[in-house]
């Protein structure tokens, strides 16, 4: 199973979710992508096989996965303080991969109905969701 991780900003998300992938002992090909180097190097060192970084490398690899996890402002283009360009946006909403979009108040967008529950309750989740 290959499965994308992509984070913006910091990479704080994207980090959390690789590593409670990898102590999972999680045998899926964990490939990682920021909007930026800072991104892409904090999930670099949490674990993944391979990184890279910008828009063209997420066109790429959307393509590629089977399972694709980020925070939900990588599908709404302009979110992250302008760090998510359309084409960003699309290529993850038209990837046949499984999607699994975490919520976050960051990206200005607020999804109804989803609980406030913490961080590691959020990771945990998408953990399973992306293991089953």
């Amino acid at each position: 199973m290959r499965i994308l991780v992509i984070d913006a900003q910091g990479g704080g998300l994207g980090k959390a979710v690789i590593t409670a992938l990898r102590q999972r002992d999680c045998n899926a090909h964990i490939v990682a992508v920021g909007t930026n180097s800072n991104a892409t190097s904090a999930m670099l060192k949490a674990g993944a096989a391979e990184a890279a970084t910008g828009e063209n490398s997420i066109i790429v690899t959307a393509r590629k996965a089977d399972v694709i996890i980020c925070p939900i402002g990588l599908v709404i283009a302009d979110s992250m303080l302008g760090e998510v360009t359309e084409g960003m946006a699309l290529a993850i909403a038209r990837s046949d991969a499984k999607k699994i979009l975490i919520p976050s108040k960051g990206c200005n967008n607020y999804v109804a109905g989803v609980k406030k529950i913490g961080l590691k309750e959020i990771i945990d989740d998408v953990v399973e969701c992306a293991l089953c």
